[in-house]
């Protein structure tokens, strides 16, 4: 069964690829404090309609390329316009 995460989408600088942070909290075992960890995966952009800050979905993939092999499946929320985030600075500015 192919894994599924939920993640925030941190870059979407590069063709028909993202970086998502999934985060997950942890409790020291002697201690018993929460803390947060984090990993960052290169996944899967197609038609690079999810931009920065939307919260998405990932599903894991057969390797698309040396380090990409996660897949993004659905927007859970965020834009949902296609929009950049300089066309909305343009557009507030003016």
């Amino acid at each position: 069964m192919k894994r599924s995460q939920i993640g925030i989408v941190i870059s979407d600088k590069m063709d028909s690829s993202a970086v998502v942070e999934v985060s997950r909290w942890k409790t020291h075992r002697l201690y018993g404090k929460r803390f947060k960890r984090a990993s960052r995966f290169l996944v899967g952009n197609p038609d690079n309609s999810y931009k920065i800050g939307d919260t998405v979905e990932i599903n894991e993939t057969r390797p698309l390329s040396r380090h990409k092999h996660w897949q993004i499946v659905k927007r859970i929320e965020g834009q949902s316009s296609k929009h950049s985030d300089t066309d909305a600075v343009e557009e507030i500015s003016k």
